[in-house]
């Protein structure tokens, strides 16, 4: 599983988080939600290994094996993954040579280069990705919800054990917030992988029908539930909880 125990973290001498708990078995979609400046985007670049975050205590387990000493890479290759809020473009880099370079740091030289192409095709297919995005730059000039989509298509080719998706929803319309949630919940139910979604609205959960709902409020998780417990917080707002 990945175990996040009494995590505490600081940015530029700020505290941040102040004592995170949070448990992730195989297969779980855990959704995040909270005001604004709670702390949930810092979870998500803690896990990644962002240096900009500082850890002052606490375990991530990954597995059993505590992560906090591993680089963003060795992270990645054991089976982490972060699909950013705001996807960086990278010119002159293609979609399907990004994952195919990154497909091999994880598993290994490739056979062929022409069965993995084949291979992200159809994954493509499957996730309602035009074929050439695949063929363009990553991300260079993408709409908001193609970058959206491609990620999801990242997390597809690249298998990881745990995913974290960090408002993957913001600024989709209703059509694209489906398309994603679907395509994330067939990666689970495909290859058991952990899902963590950080997200304010309930719309998202409404299709990713998410295992358990915390709240966040000034570092911590205060409050957890289950699926209806999101449709409370759509309702009655995190007034009560700060």
């Amino acid at each position: 599983m990945l175990k996040i125990h009494n995590v505490q973290v600081s940015v530029e001498g700020k505290h941040i988080l102040n004592g995170v708990d949070i448990e992730i078995k195989p297969g779980e979609i855990h959704a995040i939600m909270g005001p604004n400046g709670s702390g949930k985007s810092t979870l998500a670049y803690t896990l990644a290994g962002h240096p900009k975050y500082h850890v002052d205590g606490g375990e991530i387990g990954l597995d059993g094996i505590n992560i906090l000493d591993q680089s963003p890479d060795l992270r990645a290759r054991s089976g982490l993954f972060l699909a950013f809020q705001y996807p960086v473009e990278i010119a002159g880099v293609s979609v399907q040579n990004f994952l195919r370079v990154a497909y091999e740091a994880k598993f290994g030289k490739l056979k062929s280069i022409i069965e993995f192409r084949k291979h992200l095709q159809e994954l493509a297919e499957e996730l309602h990705v035009k074929k050439e995005l695949v063929e363009r730059s990553l991300n260079d000039g993408f709409s908001g919800g193609e970058k959206k989509r491609v990620e999801i298509l990242q997390m597809a080719a690249l298998q990881p054990k745990y995913a974290v998706l960090d408002e993957t929803d913001s600024g989709l319309d209703v059509d694209a917030i489906k398309t994603i949630a679907e395509g994330v919940r067939a990666i689970v139910k495909k290859h058991k992988t952990g899902v963590i979604v950080i997200t304010h609205y309930q719309r998202i959960l409404k299709y990713l029908k998410p295992d358990k709902v915390h709240v966040m409020v000034k570092g911590k998780i205060i409050k957890s539930g289950g699926k209806s417990f999101a449709q409370e917080l759509e309702k009655s707002g995190y007034a009560a909880y700060v």
